[in-house]
């Protein structure tokens, strides 16, 4: 009986072991090394592009179980920029994100697999699923002594899911978002 035991306890000591541990990174936004961009058509005629100056997160990933990948972000929707200052104003207003009553949007993430990382998204108030198309950059070390992961990220979805009801004509329903984030290791 003491054999099983201890020859259990010595097997659950190598298995945890050799378990393989995710990686935690924080988000750099300090060295703007991470972009959250958006780009809407205007009209049907042209694209708008803009960004989010201000947001923070942070990520775990573990290349060798990566559909244990986790992300969490948090966006200062006041920070919107569009390079037009009144149209940025407009873009604050409550008939796009309302940043009065909602300065803040957040992504969690849920599930990731075969690159789709799927999460809810908190925007303008009201949180839907959303997935996001995923490539992997790169990793390695930096010249200051770190360790960094980056990723992009893209997807689309209706303004109209989030409560953003201002017609822009047919062609502008739905918003693009690309998401470069690089992560420094914990």
């Amino acid at each position: 009986m003491k054999k099983t035991i201890a020859t259990s306890l010595l097997t659950l000591g190598l298995l945890s072991g050799t378990a393989a541990h995710a990686e935690d990174y924080v988000i750099d936004t300090e060295g703007m090394h991470a972009f959250i961009q958006f780009r809407v058509q205007h009209l049907g005629y042209s694209w708008l592009y803009g960004r989010f100056d201000k947001f923070s997160g942070n990520f775990s990933y573990d290349e060798k179980q990566p559909e244990a990948a986790k992300i969490e972000v948090t966006i200062d929707t006041t920070s919107v920029n569009s390079n037009h200052a009144e149209r940025d104003k407009h873009l604050r207003s409550e008939d796009f994100l309302n940043v009065e009553k909602h300065p803040e949007a957040k992504f969690v993430s849920t599930k990731y697999s075969g690159g789709k990382l799927e999460g809810n998204l908190t925007l303008n108030g009201v949180t839907k699923p959303l997935t996001i198309d995923v490539e992997e950059i790169g990793a390695g070390n930096d010249p200051w002594g770190g360790f960094r992961r980056g990723f992009e990220g893209k997807t689309k979805f209706a303004l109209a899911d989030f409560g953003i009801e201002k017609d822009l004509g047919p062609a502008s329903k739905e918003v693009e978002m690309i998401l470069s984030v690089e992560g420094v290791k914990k």
